[in-house]
């Protein structure tokens, strides 16, 4: 049909002979253009002023050599312009690398390490503290108040915190010190994850961790999200009403931190937790809270089950675990699980007791359910 159109079209136009055939004009164009890009291209001929074959072996030759090898067509070219020598343009070297499949980076550059990223699992309280610093501006331009904080990963919940004027490895090793004794850790028990600051990495602290039987881990270098839970924590905190621009004093900031963290750790409802406050979770009263809130679910269903369409409400249960960048293997896992669950019937009791094995991931690509 379309070989005909184009046949008359020659004769009548083509639009005249698509109306003869019964054939849109748009489909016999697309037909042409299809027709087009699956004809076989003809060669290029060569340009007269192209190199010759042994011009393009002497360039090539030039590239390969040892005083080149490393050095781009632009600063190749320009060094023997110097040496008043002129072989070709550095587009036509360009070209000539490219049919050899060399187009790449040619200069001697350093190669950074491909850093292990931090995987951190933590299936209880006490197992892994994220710590980190952050600065409180003062009353003056250029003037900041440090404030350390230690955060336990799997219930939010704040471990211990220090207020300085300055960052310190000592202090640091102080914050560490006291929080693992207030909490009872013992060694073997606890790893701590922190950023690449001098403080985080200094050799004291270091030390004091070997000594505690601590386990350190960091961030990757020049990877800003793989400590998201300070990094969650610390927006919380600054993004508070009641935070001001500038804290009038220390006295004025050390105030402030006394009353946000007594919130945060006892009355802050927390979304990461099911809504639970760090406190509850750090200290094992979850699943007995989360329990009575489905109790009373369920007494409000049976006064108005009207109002429950989606059925009968499930209990909502603690999450199980709670990664730092969890195992990308683990992640592709997790994510077909999800699939599996996504037909349209109505779950079994099996099924929902398996779905309500939630475990919370937080890795470097995902933060927003961490506030």
């Amino acid at each position: 049909m379309m070989d005909a159109v184009g046949q008359h079209k020659q004769l009548t136009g083509t639009k005249p002979a698509c109306e003869a055939l019964g054939v849109a004009r748009s489909t016999y164009y697309r037909h042409r253009v299809t027709k087009a890009r699956k004809s076989p291209t003809k060669p290029r001929p060569t340009p007269a002023r192209a190199l010759a074959v042994s011009e393009r072996k002497q360039v090539l030759t030039l590239l390969h050599s040892e005083r080149f090898m490393d050095q781009s067509p632009g600063q190749i070219v320009a060094t023997l312009l110097d040496e008043e020598k002129y072989l070709c343009s550095e587009r036509t070297m360009y070209r000539i690398l490219a049919a050899e499949n060399e187009v790449r980076e040619r200069r001697n550059q350093l190669r950074h390490p491909n850093y292990k990223r931090p995987e951190l699992l933590a299936a209880g309280p006490n197992q892994v503290w994220s710590w980190d610093i952050t600065k409180l501006r003062g009353p003056i331009k250029w003037t900041y108040f440090h404030l350390y904080v230690v955060l336990d990963i799997y219930s939010r919940y704040v471990v211990g915190w220090l207020l300085a004027h300055r960052e310190s490895t000592e202090l640091a090793k102080r914050l560490v010190s006291e929080s693992c004794s207030k909490q009872g850790i013992e060694a073997g028990q606890l790893s701590i994850h922190a950023d690449r600051g001098s403080a985080m990495t200094a050799k004291g602290l270091a030390q004091l961790m070997s000594d505690l039987g601590v386990d350190k881990s960091h961030s990757r270098p020049h990877v800003s999200n793989d400590n998201p839970f300070s990094e969650s924590q610390f927006k919380t905190l600054k993004y508070r009403p009641e935070y001001p621009n500038r804290f009038g004093s220390f006295e004025d900031a050390l105030a402030f931190c006394r009353r946000f963290f007594a919130w945060y750790n006892t009355q802050h409802r927390h979304s990461g937790i099911k809504m639970l406050t760090p406190e509850m979770v750090h200290y094992g009263q979850a699943e007995e809270i989360l329990t009575k809130r489905h109790r009373v679910m369920l007494a409000a269903e049976a006064a108005n089950p009207e109002r429950f369409v989606q059925g009968t409400p499930r209990c909502v249960t603690a999450p199980t675990a709670v990664w730092i960048n969890p195992p990308r293997s683990l992640v592709a896992m997790d994510r077909e699980a999800v699939e599996l669950v996504i037909p349209q019937h109505q779950p079994s009791q099996e099924e929902e007791a398996e779905a309500s094995k939630a475990v919370f991931y937080a890795s470097s690509s995902s933060m927003e359910a961490l506030h």
